[in-house]
């Protein structure tokens, strides 16, 4: 019992001294001691900015659309008859007047002739009495009669060339036949009006879009517009009609933009994107990753101000690329944050630096 006496109260003694040595024996310097966790001042957090520069930039508005021939027409017939005669299969390239197609004569010819004949004598009658009218021997009342005669007979004559010119379907406009619905043989009786061909007029071609309400009034006629069709040729034309009326459905409004095409390369009907010019206004090439929205749900960036605090700029787009903005509303020499400006707020002291090439930022050490 004495020797567990002695343990226990040697157990007591270590205890004490151990709870007493932080007050006798020091644990920390005096350099260590003097700085205390709540003394400890935060440092301010690095960003990448770059200056901003205001210069005139000449937007493009970038609509989507297709190519469009300029006329688009099907030759019909204008007479009753058999196709005699097909002069153009698909793909035919035919001039103004050139003949498409010839009807059966159905006695037209005849009729011509007729109305020629009559004619001839009519004129005969008038030169053989004129003489005898002019000498007294007639009345001059017979003049007149002979005069309507001959003037009848004349008209008779142009409705017979004009029944025979019927039977020859002929080209309008020149252009490139894309459709022969017909075959050598097919009769058109009781059916004038019956589609023979379709003819297209690929020069000059159409680059038709559709433009947005608000775009529409930077948009004039005249204007010079670049056209890149989904084939990868690159051409240039002009606006030549901004419709006045919107599309019920859409809300946008027709834009023709013509293209020469005297080669005819240029097919009806393909994708194509077009590139309206439009007037320049003063603008601030910032990269895309820098736009932000305020709390509010305004777009702007966020730039740092004079005491080194981040504050919040609203901002308009002019332009919009593929890895580059132009924006209005940014002062002329404004530092914007374009590395770091999501672990920001607006009134938090920062340390601005150049930006870097790279995507990412260095942070604090």
């Amino acid at each position: 019992m004495k020797a567990s006496r002695i343990v226990a109260i040697s157990l007591v003694a270590a205890a004490g001294l151990w709870i007493f040595s932080g007050y006798l024996i020091p644990h920390e310097s005096e350099s260590a001691a003097a700085v205390r966790p709540s003394e400890v001042v935060a440092k301010p957090f690095r960003v990448g900015i770059i200056e901003s520069k205001i210069a005139p930039h000449s937007r493009k508005l970038v609509l989507s659309g297709r190519t469009e021939a300029d006329r688009k027409m099907m030759a019909t017939s204008r007479a009753a008859g058999v196709i005699t005669e097909l002069k153009v299969r698909r793909g035919s390239v035919v001039q103004a007047g050139d003949v498409i197609a010839v009807l059966s004569d159905e006695a037209r010819e005849a009729q011509v002739e007729q109305a020629r004949a009559l004619a001839t004598q009519r004129k005969t009658e008038i030169d053989a009495k004129r003489r005898l009218i002019e000498s007294g021997a007639l009345p001059k009342l017979e003049l007149v009669n002979l005069e309507s005669q001959q003037k009848a007979a004349d008209a008779a004559l142009a409705a017979a060339e004009a029944e025979r010119e019927r039977g020859i379907v002929r080209a309008p406009w020149a252009g490139v036949v894309s459709d022969v619905p017909v075959e050598v043989g097919q009769a058109t009786f009781a059916m004038a009006g019956r589609e023979i061909a379709q003819i297209v007029a690929l020069d000059p071609m159409l680059a038709v879009v559709e433009a947005p309400e608000r775009k529409l009034a930077g948009i004039k006629v005249g204007e010079s517009a670049d056209i890149r069709l989904v084939t990868g040729e690159t051409v240039t034309g002009r606006i030549r009609f901004v419709a006045k009326s919107a599309s019920p459905t859409t809300r946008t409004y027709r834009i023709e933009v013509e293209v020469e095409n005297a080669t005819g390369n240029i097919p009806d009907g393909i994708t194509a994107e077009v590139a309206i010019k439009m007037a320049s206004v003063p603008a601030t090439r910032v990269p895309r990753s820098a736009l932000i929205f305020s709390a509010s749900g305004d777009l702007g960036v966020r730039v740092v101000v004079a005491d080194d605090k981040v504050a919040f700029i609203p901002v308009t787009i002019a332009e919009d690329g593929p890895s580059f903005m132009w924006l209005g509303g940014v002062p002329d020499g404004a530092r914007v944050i374009v590395q770091g400006q999501d672990f920001v707020r607006e009134g938090l002291r920062v340390e601005a630096v150049p930006a870097v090439a790279e995507k990412s930022v260095a942070i604090n050490p």
